[in-house]
């Protein structure tokens, strides 16, 4: 598994097509938008706002087949059936829409590698307004060996969960037209993710003390969301990106400190945790304090669902005691366990600005779709421009993977990566303090 961006994935040069759906102009009932998505294609119709997955398949495919296997997967998915639309007021829509099969295109390389023509085949078709905002892209290597299947949609369709589900039930209903079965039949249900946005829609409002400690944190930031603690230099307006990728632990690194967690009483997250807090404490001499994304998927009938399961939360942190931060962790789930437009309506929505901090948080072993670890899976973002610092934790069967974006100015470079380093330090301090002097360096 590789955490990585379309400008640094590995992917041989070869021939490149992309397969869509065709969808006509009329549209189906309007359906609800969750405050995330409202927010995210509320920022307007751009390029760089997808999300993707790659993986090597076993041999040589065919498209139409393939093509006829996708066509089934968006079936079954809601939310790959639905497009959005801003009216003249900037309101945003969503609503329902048919979809027809599409058919294969092949894109000219004109000599550039092949992930420079995929980016420029999904920053054109996967955009926030785009019908459909979906596509499937196959790259067959001059040199023969296995092709590479690339599943990408805009980014308020799906998370990063979805991408494996997706893969997961197009590589599932490959396998039944080659077969001549049934396409699909043997998958679980999949409900269409504007039913959790109106269940979600339906909860009670969140209590006092939930709307308390938001507000507590906010009121320590200035009245916005989490601030990265080290200058950024000026981040007045969007920047190219920087993305650093980085193997902290390997396998027996992540057994280590999960060995470490469990003597604490407590998950590797709060080791994690408990390493940021250190870093923001010896580095800018303050607490640890960042936007927390975290899944909503509350209920098991959505974990085979498509679609932005994700909400967001803040996770602020006194004391790296491990215990200490298993308790924040706690606190910043129950956070983002409530409907946040109510929450967040005293500061006209989600509050964010110039060099938000954003952490992530992801054990890929603990889903309950599970991919062949010879798919060689890639995680895959776009290439964007960027006024915040966004990290990005993975864990998985090879180790504990670390992903940071942020803008490129001077300082940024200079106070991230150190930052980063004091994470990745204490990360293997804490795996060396558990194991002697046999763990990794």
């Amino acid at each position: 598994m590789r955490l990585t961006n379309v400008a640094q994935m590995a992917l041989p040069d070869g021939r490149v097509r992309s397969l869509g759906v065709v969808v006509p102009p009329s549209r189906g009932r309007a359906l609800p938008v969750s405050f995330d998505q409202g927010r995210h294609v509320g920022e307007g119709d751009r390029p760089g706002s997808w999300m993707a997955v790659a993986v090597r398949l076993p041999g040589a495919v065919d498209p139409d087949a393939l093509g006829e296997a996708w066509w089934a997967v968006v079936r079954r998915h809601g939310t790959l059936r639905t497009v959005f639309s801003r009216n003249d007021s900037g309101e945003v829509g969503l609503h329902e829409v048919e979809v027809l099969p599409g058919s294969w295109v092949e894109h000219a390389p004109d000599g550039r590698p092949a992930r420079e023509v995929l980016r420029e085949v999904l920053d054109a078709t996967c955009r926030s307004y785009a019908a459909p905002a979906h596509r499937i892209c196959l790259v067959e290597p001059d040199d023969g060996t296995r092709p590479v299947l690339v599943v990408a949609a805009e980014h308020a369709h799906v998370d990063m969960w979805s991408l494996v589900v997706l893969v997961r039930d197009l590589l599932t209903c490959l396998d039944d037209v080659v077969a001549g079965r049934p396409v699909g039949a043997g998958l679980p249900d999949a409900p269409a993710f504007a039913e959790h946005t109106a269940a979600l829609a339906d909860r009670p409002p969140a209590p006092g003390e939930v709307r308390r400690r938001w507000a507590d944190v906010l009121e320590a930031e200035g009245g916005v969301m989490p601030l990265f603690p080290l200058p950024l230099g000026d981040v007045s307006r969007p920047l190219p990106e920087v993305v650093e990728v980085r193997d902290v632990l390997d396998a027996d690194g992540v057994d280590r400190l999960t060995a470490r967690a469990r003597a604490d009483g407590v998950r590797i997250v709060a080791m994690a945790t408990s390493a940021l807090t250190r870093a923001s404490r010896e580095l800018a001499g303050r607490p640890l304090r960042a936007v927390f994304p975290v899944h909503s998927r509350y209920e098991e009938r959505w974990h085979d669902a498509c679609g932005w399961f994700i909400t967001n939360a803040v996770l602020e942190s006194f004391d790296p005691e491990p215990a200490a931060c298993a308790t924040a962790v706690r606190e910043a789930l129950s956070l983002g366990s409530w409907p946040l437009a109510p929450i967040l309506a005293p500061w006209g929505g989600m509050p964010q600005a110039p060099g938000m901090f954003a952490v992530s948080w992801l054990d890929t072993r603990r889903l309950p779709v599970e991919l062949d670890p010879a798919l060689e899976l890639q995680y895959v973002s776009a290439r964007i421009r960027t006024d915040g610092v966004m990290v990005w934790f993975v864990v998985n069967g090879s180790g504990l993977h670390l992903r940071c974006r942020y803008p490129d100015t001077p300082q940024a470079r200079e106070n991230v990566t150190r930052w980063l380093d004091a994470v990745e330090a204490g990360l293997r301090s804490d795996v060396a303090g558990a194991a002697g002097p046999s763990a990794q360096p």
